[in-house]
């Protein structure tokens, strides 16, 4: 007998405690908010890390950089590895690996540790992510259930970022920054623990990893992001900058390449087949590269220009996440009778207008009128899409390759993420450097003799002149990003249909799938 035979032969190994699905989906959702919050709970803390580690402002940016490369990079080889090995064994290790390198973080006493930390959260964080979607493939049955299930997966997916903010506020002002790191412990272990009990190990398929697929992706996005990150800092002209980005390109074709030939590819091309699908994998790109920048520049805002704490920076997002569960909810309850298209094109209009009035944010706007407002309409817009793109992008795969199908949703996601706010950092370097110079003369004719002394050494305009380039810089950058959230809409509009077969399989009486 082979070693192919033996493990196709091998049963799922049973949950000590079926027949609680309602747990099962809380340990998975735990996980996903875990792995989600962990990209923005440490930005509200960074100052405080930048004083307690020395870290200068630019080496500063890693602390979020190597998270976000190390998650994005290898969330496809993730997925695979879940469809192979078994995906509740794979999940708890990516969980285990995740804690135990927070733990490391939460002790670091020079930056190269929190750094190496970090890149260790994201290699945990790419293991247990795609598989965490995947178990909600083999855990509930295709139909109402598993919609409702993916509603919970996507709306903690969607609201995480704001729950982060919040959190890291708490705890960066009640206890210390390393807290932010230090509260994933606990999580974790109770995690871990409570899997075998209620989530059953799914089948493991024969197969083998498909490496120079995992290198060449892994590698071409990792380049890719650094490219935006390095032309935010140094410009589009700079050397490494373009080296990046031609690297990257050629190594992403060489991606393409080996998986149209690869026997057992890590990332199956034919699931780009689905029109409905690759249209789905666009929107998550360009909503996620405008949501990542949504949150960054709106902290900065809200506690260099209104003056919030970390706290009430954090506080001031939470109106989001009640939005965004509300359009979670909504979407999960009507789709099995209006289908994807609807959601997806309400749900993007309400981006591009949400984003278009932040564009029109000053120094002068309130947190009400500035903020709450067109945050609001956002992430009610998000909350619409969120889980019309999860259900769409998953349903109707093989089951042994749903590992990789929500890897490939959940890298769109992270790499859109990181990528459009690379691009926004550049329109925002941009548009400040700009407004300062219109700035300067005016801070020199009415400036006091000591902010002229502080600005001789700091080059920082102080308040109100440096609140006006901020808020300049911002609003350029949401006009970038209400473009990203015009093309979500326009694939919405032009390529997504509403198909018989689609409403059929969402409301459970159709066959396996969407397909």
């Amino acid at each position: 007998m082979t070693t192919s035979q033996l493990i196709n032969d091998q049963k799922p190994g049973a949950a000590r405690r079926a027949g609680r699905p309602g747990i099962a989906l809380a340990v998975i959702a735990a996980c996903q908010l875990m792995v989600v919050l962990d990209a923005t709970i440490v930005n509200i803390a960074l100052p405080h890390i930048q004083d307690a580690l020395e870290f200068s402002t630019t080496d500063l940016t890693w602390v979020v950089s190597a998270y976000t490369l190390t998650f994005g990079g290898l969330l496809l080889l993730g997925g695979r590895a879940g469809d192979i090995l078994g995906r509740r064994r794979v999940f708890m290790t990516g969980i285990l690996l995740f804690t135990f390198a927070s733990l490391l973080g939460g002790l670091a006493q020079e930056p190269w540790q929190l750094l190496a930390a970090r890149v260790l959260q994201g290699v945990g964080g790419a293991i247990a992510s795609p598989t965490s979607l995947a178990l909600i493939t083999t855990t509930f049955p295709e139909g109402p259930e598993r919609n409702r299930a993916f509603g919970v997966f996507a709306a903690v997916s969607a609201g995480g970022g704001a729950i982060g903010l919040l959190a890291g506020g708490m705890l960066t002002e009640w206890l210390d920054w390393r807290w932010v790191l230090f509260v994933n412990v606990p999580i974790g272990v109770l995690i871990a623990v409570l899997t075998p009990l209620y989530i059953s190990e799914s089948q493991r398929h024969s197969g083998r990893f498909d490496i120079a697929g995992a290198l060449t992706s892994t590698g071409g996005m990792a380049l890719l992001v650094y490219g935006f990150i390095r032309a935010a800092d140094e410009g589009w002209r700079d050397n490494l900058t373009i080296g990046s980005f031609g690297v990257a390109v050629v190594l992403l074709l060489a991606f393409a390449f080996i998986e149209s030939r690869a026997k057992e590819p890590i990332t199956p091309l034919r699931m780009f087949a689905d029109r409905n699908r690759s249209g789905t994998y666009v929107i998550m790109l360009s909503l996620a590269a405008a949501m990542f920048g949504m949150f960054f520049y709106i902290v900065l805002f809200v506690q260099n220009v209104l003056d919030y704490t970390p706290i009430e920076a954090g506080l001031a997002f939470l109106p989001v996440t009640v939005v965004i569960a509300l359009g979670a909810g909504l979407s999960q309850r009507f789709l099995p009778v209006l289908g994807p298209k609807p959601f997806m094109l309400a749900g993007s209009a309400l981006a591009v207008t949400g984003l278009a009035w932040q564009a029109l944010i000053s120094s002068d706007s309130s947190y009400v009128g500035g903020v709450l407002g067109p945050m609001l309409i956002f992430g009610f817009g998000m909350g619409l899409n969120f889980v019309t793109l999860t259900i769409t992008a998953v349903s109707g795969v093989a089951q042994h390759e749903a590992g990789a199908a929500s890897g490939l949703l959940n890298t769109t996601q992270q790499v859109g993420g990181s990528l459009g706010l690379s691009i926004l950092t550049t329109v925002f370097g941009s548009a400040s450097k700009d407004e300062a110079e219109k700035q300067v003369p005016h801070f020199m004719a009415d400036g006091s003799a000591e902010q002229k002394a502080e600005f001789a050494k700091t080059h920082q305009l102080p308040a109100p002149w440096g609140h006006e380039v901020l808020a300049q810089g911002i609003s350029s950058g949401f006009v970038a990003a209400a473009s990203m959230a015009v093309l979500a809409l326009a694939t919405a509009w032009f390529v997504i249909k509403v198909r018989k077969s689609d409403l059929e399989a969402l409301a459970g009486t159709a066959g396996p799938g969407l397909g």
